[in-house]
């Protein structure tokens, strides 16, 4: 067992069972997660849907963490959507006040470990309070790089692509021959111009879309679905995705060897 998870995956547990499957070697260099379930989880117990939200906050924890102990190198979290505005406003200033919070008591335990906050989406549409508390921490973290955990806040996949092709326009007004675009060029133009595409999407509740997340970046990413709500989502289950991604065969749109025989 990597020495990382000594202490962290409990011995003769099913999750050091799952650990002894993995392939150290073949790990997904970027997850992406749709935290999906939050409101089912709280409506099943006959919570208010923050309670759901709070609990999805150790989920998180407990993510982040892992992903960390075993060496993955991007984790990109989908918090916040452009069509969340719709919720309730107590709701939605509910959560804003749980990320400020997050932030606040983190920050510390992600200088430790040397892991680096982003954030895609469009930072300006966010509570005054959460722009700060945001530029405060990447700040903090901006020379880290264990690993980069890339909160999606305020974020659309089509309003993405809109806001990529308004800076593309704008670089044509400077003198960009429009005629030497192609999709590496385009991708520079994107929020996530500085990260690889998701190897990995994992979406949890069980709802079977995504939610207008990343479009352009998973167009051969791998995705596994669990009807697991979010505040339920544990170390095992993120296992089990790593270990039902690594026997998928990627053959981005080609053929696999065994095909030309």
């Amino acid at each position: 067992m990597k020495k990382e998870l000594e202490g962290f995956i409990e011995p003769g547990s099913e999750e050091e069972k799952l650990i002894k499957k993995i392939d150290f070697s073949r790990l997904p260099r970027h997850i992406a997660i749709i935290m999906d379930g939050n409101g089912r989880w709280a409506k099943e117990r006959n919570l208010p849907r923050i309670r759901g939200h709070e609990e999805g906050i150790k989920s998180v924890k407990e993510t982040v963490e892992t992903c960390a102990r075993l060496g993955i190198k991007y984790l990109t979290l989908y918090a916040f959507s452009k069509e969340n505005w719709k919720r309730p406003k107590t709701e939605v200033n509910a959560l804003w006040k749980l990320l400020e919070n997050y932030l606040r008591n983190e920050d510390k335990i992600l200088v430790e470990n040397n892991l680096s906050l982003k954030m895609i989406g469009q930072l300006e549409g966010l509570p005054n309070s959460v722009q700060r508390e945001l530029k405060r921490v990447i700040d903090l973290t901006k020379n880290n790089n264990g690993m980069y955990i890339i909160l999606a806040l305020n974020y659309g996949g089509r309003t993405e692509i809109v806001d990529a092709v308004r800076k593309l326009f704008d670089e044509a007004k400077k003198g960009f021959d429009i005629n030497n675009l192609d999709e590496s060029s385009f991708s520079k133009f994107l929020y996530t111009s500085e990260f690889p595409d998701p190897d990995l999407v994992i979406r949890t509740s069980g709802e079977m879309r995504i939610s207008n997340f990343l479009l352009w970046q998973i167009a051969y990413s791998e995705i596994w679905i669990t009807p697991v709500l979010w505040p339920d989502f544990r170390k095992r289950d993120l296992l089990e995705a790593i270990l039902d991604y690594q026997k998928r065969e990627r053959r981005f749109g080609g053929l696999s060897p065994s095909d030309y025989s």
